[in-house]
């Protein structure tokens, strides 16, 4: 169906993670991201999720492209927000796995999951073995980087699990990601989302801080910096998911195109996308702030 990787991990309490969370949660990294501090229970154990749960079946997807936006001297948008939202493309085909699962099974109890729900994705997808967790809180898969979107199936299947113990961080003495942030939202291992250009350009509802307005480097969507610059994406490959590609209209998008977009403009050319979720409004306050 065309995933990247799959690992298997049982459905269990996620006692580590949960600290961690919380800890992040009561610093107030979260900035306005309240959803974050909702249905807790549920985001560390999956058994609140789906009654019985035995298992989580986590899967990779790949949305690196082979064509990228006009960057010189532009406006840039990130990588997964190109083509189609990856909520609609992953969930149909994690649908569809879950039937080829039941044709075998018969009826089970399960829930597909594509980062709609209290689930901790990178959690379930570094101890189901498909990567490590570096610096920047990227999961990274060591075959292949880190553009990837992760999706599970919650079943009360019981399977064999990869769980994995070796949860190493391969980041080494690198420090490239830190390095790079503009912002320095990239702290000890953790995020600082009131920092972060993704959440600042997508999450956050307020006027965009003045004092920060020569580190967006012409962000207006999202942020790729801490990724780009990751050494373990020399792996990266293209994707082949058609769905992902954007159109012809976006790639030739330029800063006075983007400068001059209506909400006409903006309603054709981003919809069906990730980027509708900041709306006109918020494109718009973005693209003003850039261009003072």
């Amino acid at each position: 169906m065309g995933f990247f990787d799959c690992g298997i991990s049982k459905a269990e309490f996620l006692s580590d993670d949960a600290d961690k969370m919380e800890k992040w949660l009561n610093e107030g990294n979260n900035g306005e991201m309240n959803y974050l501090k909702n249905n807790r229970e549920k985001r560390y154990n999956p058994q609140y999720l789906v009654d019985g749960a035995k298992s989580v079946i986590s899967v990779l997807y790949n949305y690196f492209p082979s064509k990228q936006l006009i960057n010189n001297y532009n406006y840039k948008i990130s990588k997964y927000a190109y083509g189609t939202d990856y909520h609609y493309v992953i969930k149909e085909k994690l649908k569809s796995l879950l039937v080829e699962i039941e044709n075998k099974t018969g009826k089970l109890n399960s829930r597909v999951f594509v980062d709609s729900a209290p689930v901790l994705d990178r959690a379930w997808a570094r101890k189901s073995g498909l990567g490590f967790i570096g610096k920047n809180t990227m999961l990274i898969n060591r075959k292949g980087g880190s553009f990837f979107f992760i999706g599970h199936i919650i079943t009360n299947l019981e399977l064999h699990y990869n769980d994995s113990n070796d949860i190493k961080n391969y980041c080494g003495n690198c420090t490239k990601c830190i390095d790079a942030c503009p912002t320095n939202a990239i702290k000890d291992n953790f995020v600082d989302a009131r920092s972060c250009l993704s959440y600042l350009t997508i999450e956050y509802n307020g006027d965009l801080p003045a004092d920060k307005k020569n580190y967006f480097n012409n962000w207006i969507f999202g942020c790729d910096i801490c990724q780009d610059i990751c050494p373990w994406n020399r792996f990266s490959t293209h994707h082949s998911e058609e769905l992902f590609e954007p159109s012809d209209e976006l790639l030739n998008m330029k800063k006075e195109d983007w400068d001059n977009m209506d909400k006409v403009k903006f309603n054709n050319l981003f919809k069906g996308s990730a980027v509708s979720r900041t709306r006109y409004k918020g494109l718009k306050r973005n693209i003003d702030f850039l261009k003072g």
